[in-house]
């Protein structure tokens, strides 16, 4: 199997199936597309049915999206606990993983994935306070009831989609419960999410519109981010 990804400094959407491949030990290459630079939007388009990443290739299979590739990779390889065994925690795992894929905006705007960088003070707490409380509520009851240092006990997919928001509380340095931290802590602890972040810490490349600095200036200017 392929997984297409983009920048690994800024590609939350392919960190997530890339982190479940890893974790699991599900044999897969993968291949980076640039988010920039000239001609990346065409090269996308060439290469991915939605001109977006990630893109999971299985021999003629071709998976867009990144909860759809997720799903198939469970079906694919059932005897991996991709998805936690029981069916009720699976219910709610799968819940709170498409409450991430649809909600959080606030951080997504004003908060974006950059591994490199730290920008502790550059988000105002205003912006992301919606967000923060309610992955602060929705965080602790879980943990609370697996007793982590997962949200379901062991890493899941669900882990896996949350992954992203526990590097940005790091990158800008927001301020949350000592809960949260550890659960953070314990993301950045996943070995496969450690070799996610050594090659991004080496990559080369800067896409500008996920750089804070040019995200705060078109808000500035009353330029939609």
């Amino acid at each position: 199997m392929k997984l297409l990804i983009g920048n690994r400094n800024y590609s939350t959407w392919s960190l997530r199936p890339w982190l479940v491949l890893a974790h699991f030990g599900i044999p897969f290459e993968d291949e980076v597309l640039m988010l920039s630079g000239e001609g990346w939007r065409e090269t996308l388009a060439a290469r991915s049915p939605t001109g977006k990443v990630p893109v999971l290739i299985d021999g003629e299979l071709v998976v867009p999206e990144t909860i759809a590739i997720i799903e198939y990779l469970a079906d694919r390889f059932p005897d991996k606990a991709i998805w936690p065994a029981d069916i009720q925690q699976r219910a709610m795992a799968r819940a709170v993983s498409a409450e991430m894929h649809s909600s959080f905006m606030g951080l997504r705007s004003h908060a974006p994935m950059n591994l490199r960088a730290s920008h502790v003070g550059k988000v105002s707490p205003e912006s992301v306070a919606r967000d923060m409380h309610r992955l602060e509520t929705l965080w602790g009851d879980l943990l609370a009831k697996s007793g982590g240092p997962f949200l379901f006990g062991e890493f899941t997919a669900a882990d896996a989609m949350f992954a992203p928001v526990a590097t940005r509380i790091r990158t800008y340095g927001l301020a949350v419960s000592d809960v949260a931290t550890s659960y953070v802590e314990a993301i950045y602890s996943l070995p496969a999410f450690q070799q996610w972040l050594g090659l991004a810490l080496h990559e080369p490349w800067i896409v500008d519109d996920d750089e804070i600095d040019v995200i705060q200036g078109r808000v500035a200017r009353g330029v939609l981010a």
